[in-house]
């Protein structure tokens, strides 16, 4: 897929998953209800908890080495606590979430998505302005709509991590900068640092979610445990047998333009929110208490939407 020709299907995925925030927003409960049931919700995370160092298997596929200092929320609680922070609805690629203990400002998510083998040829020929300039073009398309629906417009500010393939170990890392329009303070920025595993059946997303601002302090943990994360043998990219095995219909850079643009598009709409606000569930899990109830009492910022997944 030419980078260019993924500015109508970006602009397609950002309208629905605006309308699939709407809806969420408009059957949200009550500010005090829902302080209450993030609370519990994070007591049961933190009971359910796998602190590292630990081997996590991860849906009979792979294995990931968690390090000393970090925490793995399993499912069903890492829905719940995504549900906590403002993310609607379940989604079944989702394996867990990693936190560290520290009460350091950042979370991962943890995804298995098969889709089966994807090609990777299209990494020797991608152009990182290329890649950008369909995104600008696809979010500026989608901007009319966006107003229309009483969402704020978006402007995609640039790379924050041009992607990066490494065919050696079929790792993919990448992470765009992008706001509401009218706001003018990075620090009030939220990112993704989207980091990929390629396999024989499918591929693992693990993202890091931070501040933009604090995406140099804690990108470094976001590789780590990209590092740590390994197919178990006979899943492995390197397993592929083109007699029998599913391909996928779409090549590398569709995890970055099409994959990606989904992602990219929620979380641009939550703004100076995920900064702010959504940090509740970037804390200490071994240390609940009044930080939780300080975090919990944080206002979104005007006109801020809730968080991407």
């Amino acid at each position: 897929m030419h980078p260019r020709s993924a500015a109508a299907a970006l602009c397609q995925l950002i309208t629905l998953g605006l309308l699939a925030l709407l809806s969420w927003a408009a059957s949200a409960q009550p500010a005090d209800d829902a302080q209450v049931r993030a609370r519990q919700t994070w007591e049961a995370a933190r009971a359910a908890a796998q602190a590292g160092p630990s081997s996590v298997a991860l849906s009979g596929q792979a294995h990931l080495a968690l390090p000393a200092g970090r925490l793995f929320i399993p499912q069903p609680h890492a829905t719940r606590l995504l549900q906590a922070m403002g993310n609607p609805g379940d989604d079944p690629r989702l394996q867990g979430l990693v936190f560290p203990d520290d009460g350091s400002d950042w979370f991962m998510t943890v995804r298995f998505d098969p889709a089966g083998y994807i090609r990777d040829d299209d990494a020797r020929d991608w152009n990182a302005d290329e890649l950008l300039t369909s995104y600008r073009e696809g979010t500026e398309a989608s901007n009319e709509e966006r107003v229309k629906l009483g969402a704020p417009a978006l402007e995609i500010l640039g790379w924050a991590q041009a992607p990066v393939y490494d065919a050696s170990t079929h790792r993919l890392v990448w992470a765009m900068k992008s706001r509401q329009k009218g706001l003018s303070a990075e620090d009030d920025l939220g990112v993704n640092y989207n980091t990929y595993l390629l396999g024989r059946e499918g591929y693992f997303s693990m993202n890091l979610v931070t501040g933009l601002k604090d995406l140099p302090q804690y990108q470094g943990a976001g590789q780590t445990l990209l590092a740590a994360l390994s197919f178990d043998e006979g899943k492995r990219y390197a397993d592929f047998d083109a007699s029998t095995d599913k391909v996928a219909e779409y090549g590398l850079a569709a995890l970055v333009l099409g994959v990606g643009a989904k992602k990219l598009g929620l979380l641009a709409l939550a703004g100076a929110f995920l900064a702010k606000f959504a940090k509740l569930g970037i804390l200490a899990l071994a240390g609940l208490g009044a930080l939780v109830t300080r975090r919990l009492k944080r206002k979104p910022a005007p006109g801020a939407e809730p968080p991407a997944r």
